[in-house]
């Protein structure tokens, strides 16, 4: 079944870049802070909702003085990557985590493919169990 999203997909991206227009289309800006400048141990916000086969820019950023992942593993797995970016380094291909250190912002642009609830969390030590936690929700369009 993956096979069959990947060649959808590929297919997609290769039709959205034949036809002029759909190459273009400007993705879905979505901010989320990884904690906060008082170094809460949350995602603000902790409940993100997308639709199937939409595309989306999310913006990491880390305002708290201690690194924090954004760890969404199923989510990935069930989502296509255009790129990550952050700094001056462009990522491409399978993402399951991005570490953010302090101050530090990360874009992920992304194409939502399989509806679901996915599980959210930070996995550095001891973040999960005081609630740095979310959920992620991918609808049909």
């Amino acid at each position: 079944m993956q096979k069959f999203l990947l060649f959808v997909l590929v297919a997609l991206f290769w039709l959205g870049n034949s036809i002029p227009g759909l190459a273009v289309t400007a993705p879905t800006d979505v901010a989320i802070s990884l904690g906060n400048a008082s170094d809460a141990l949350k995602f603000f916000p902790n409940q993100l909702e997308f639709r199937t086969g939409q595309k989306y820019k999310l913006t990491l950023t880390n305002p708290s003085h201690s690194k924090h992942y954004f760890t969404a593993k199923d989510f990935a797995d069930n989502s296509w990557t255009q790129k990550v970016e952050a700094g001056q380094v462009e990522v491409k291909g399978a993402i399951h985590e991005l570490e953010l250190r302090p101050g530090a912002t990360a874009e992920w642009v992304f194409v939502p493919m399989k509806s679901g609830t996915y599980e959210l969390h930070c996995s550095v030590p001891g973040h999960q169990a005081a609630g740095m936690v979310g959920e992620i929700i991918l609808k049909e369009s």
